[in-house]
């Protein structure tokens, strides 16, 4: 969990598409390398429905009836459904929409870091990672931010797709938890509200769905549920990682935060490079082939599950220079980090945005900043049998105002293969 490149990286040598076995009892198609993965998520004879996907998930856990852990929601359908629950959701997520909150993002990036003890040891996860995006889609959905610890107990437990049954167990309460706390909170606004305002006036992104459920039609309630499910959960937890794992990429090279700290001018490049190089989704979530598809030369059985390995794809030399190097000087990096297609990520501008804030902020007060362990000693969060997710458990760090010891010989910034 710590470097899975080197187990990527042989996998990759050896094919475009491996046959695996999976924790479920059943067998999964692996793509491993960049021109296939982006075909894969494009692919419309790969459905993200669950009502396709093989029999062992649902003896797992994972699926019940048509819905997944998150409920029905955009994530886990296909046309002409996702085109409809993504058009609803559209338009919280334009690029203007995003810009206009930068200085929210920035004010809640500031208080979070002047709140950080100088110089002893402080987790930046804890601190810093975490509370940044919960806080921020908890304000664009119009939850309260003082729940947010419950919301990270049972997002965790939602994403673990373990079938050991304590685990199980963990997760259907998590999604009992969740689906009660969001139902009584879209009753109570419910009461509230003034249906005759337009979805753009309405104060937050529940009203805006409660709107288009109870006056448009555009959703039943268990997509009106499943949506919000989905925005709270992926709205935090993924940011959280491009954070935590990008922060320590860039303490493993000097060279490259020495860059960044004498010129911020550089971060938006860097949060690019740092979603291609180890970014917060390690594979993208399931999908199951409707027909039997070829994928360089072998054959998916129709009703086969197929995972795309989105960290192998955006580590594969055919695509990418020195595909084991931080180079934020690297050009076309058309990473897969938020996928590609029908299903490319509708929060992607908002996730480049906050990374953007956080490391920018972070690195102008905290120029000095270093590990305060030795990175064999950091823990990986094992919430996924899939391993969808990739990140930190805690990243204890020293902050420091001091500026870092020059950096290396002049030169485009770039670190070496990880160890």
């Amino acid at each position: 969990m710590a470097d899975p490149y080197p187990a990527y990286a042989r996998l990759r040598d050896r094919g475009a598409v491996h046959r695996v076995s999976t924790p479920f009892g059943g067998d999964a198609y692996l793509i491993t390398r960049y021109a296939e993965a982006r075909a894969a998520l494009n692919d419309p004879r790969l459905s993200k429905h669950p009502k396709n996907a093989p029999a062992f998930l649902r003896e797992a856990g994972l699926i019940t009836g048509d819905a997944g852990p998150l409920g029905v929601n955009m994530l886990s359908s296909d046309p002409p459904d996702h085109t409809r629950l993504r058009r609803v959701i559209g338009g919280a997520f334009t690029a203007r929409r995003v810009l206009a909150l930068r200085p929210r993002i920035q004010r809640i990036a500031d208080d979070l870091l002047a709140a950080l003890p100088e110089d002893e040891e402080a987790d930046l996860i804890e601190g810093f990672a975490f509370p940044l995006p919960i806080t921020v889609i908890s304000e664009m959905l119009g939850v309260p931010v003082s729940d947010r610890d419950r919301f990270r107990t049972w997002s965790r437990a939602l994403i673990t797709t373990s079938s050991a049954p304590e685990l199980r167990r963990r997760r259907e309460a998590g999604a009992a938890a969740l689906t009660g706390y969001l139902s009584g909170l879209v009753a109570e606004r419910r009461k509230h509200m003034d249906m005759e305002l337009a979805s753009e006036a309405q104060p937050d992104l529940i009203s805006a769905l409660i709107l288009a459920a109870d006056r448009q039609g555009e959703l039943d309630e268990a997509e009106l549920l499943g949506m919000l499910m989905l925005l709270l959960v992926a709205g935090h937890e993924t940011t959280v990682n491009l954070i935590g794992n990008g922060t320590l990429a860039l303490l493993r090279a000097p060279e490259v935060l020495g860059a960044l700290v004498a010129d911020p001018g550089l971060v938006p490049a860097a949060v690019e490079e740092l979603l291609r190089y180890d970014g917060p989704v390690e594979r993208a979530t399931l999908r199951t082939a409707v027909e039997d598809v070829d994928v360089d030369g072998v054959t998916v059985p129709a009703g086969s599950l197929v995972v795309v390995a989105l960290a192998c794809a955006d580590r594969d030399p055919a695509r990418f220079d020195r595909p084991d190097e931080l180079d934020l000087a690297r050009r076309d990096n058309q990473h897969l980090a938020f996928g590609y297609g029908l299903h490319f990520c509708l929060g992607a501008p908002l996730a480049r945005l906050e990374g953007t804030i956080a490391f920018t902020s972070l690195l102008g007060r905290f120029p000095g900043i270093r590990l305060a362990r030795p990175p064999e000693q950091l823990r990986w969060c094992e919430q996924s049998a899939m391993m969808i997710l990739r990140g930190l458990e805690a990243l204890p760090v020293i902050l420091r105002a001091d500026p870092p010891a020059p950096a290396g010989a002049a030169g485009r910034p770039r670190t070496g293969p990880t160890a």
